[in-house]
């Protein structure tokens, strides 16, 4: 059974804010995205540590159907899930940006989907294409993660950012029972 979803030029208003109250909220938040992603999505993780980045990764490979367990790429720098689509988990926090550009990210978006920790370290060419899903640390397990384009000044009812935006959003405020604020 097919679930209406707004068409990419459904008005708007970024950046969404979703709160979360425990981890198993922020995997359920990041699983929510994950039918809507496609190949050469970008997705900028940013928040600080212990935000809750890599339990939204493990949302977002659950949601793909990969059956392994996530696992911080800190040191490994990038991690690749199997599901329906490849999910490319990429940790920035310990290179400068120059360094991430060295890393070939514009080859690895286009086989799979790239959900990047630190994104603002993302080359100036993928940032410009990503969501942007930023944590704040609200409490000891208490989260708000708002999402918003990248590039300001865009209107919200152009690029895919916006229209991934807009399909999570409506998915995402149905599953949670309540709205999210605007």
């Amino acid at each position: 059974m097919s679930r209406a979803r707004p068409a990419p030029t459904a008005e708007i208003r970024p950046p969404a804010r979703f709160p979360s109250r425990s981890a198993v909220e922020t995997e359920a938040l990041g699983a929510s995205l994950a039918p809507h992603l496609e190949i050469g999505d970008v997705l900028a993780l940013e928040g600080p540590l212990g935000a809750g980045k890599t339990r939204f990764v493990a949302g977002l490979a659950r949601g793909l159907g990969a059956g392994t367990r996530v696992r911080s790429p800190s040191f490994t720098l990038v991690n690749e899930y199997r599901g329906r689509l490849p999910l490319l988990h990429v940790d920035l926090y310990r290179l400068e940006p120059a360094e991430a550009d060295a890393l070939g990210l514009e080859e690895q978006v286009e086989r799979g989907i790239l959900a990047v920790e630190w994104g603002e370290k993302l080359p100036a060419r993928l940032r410009e294409r990503s969501l942007v899903v930023e944590f704040e640390i609200l409490s000891e397990t208490g989260r708000r993660i708002g999402a918003r384009p990248a590039v300001p000044g865009v209107p919200a009812s152009r690029g895919r950012p916006a229209a991934l935006l807009a399909a999570w959003r409506f998915d995402a405020t149905r599953a949670a029972g309540k709205g999210a604020e605007r």
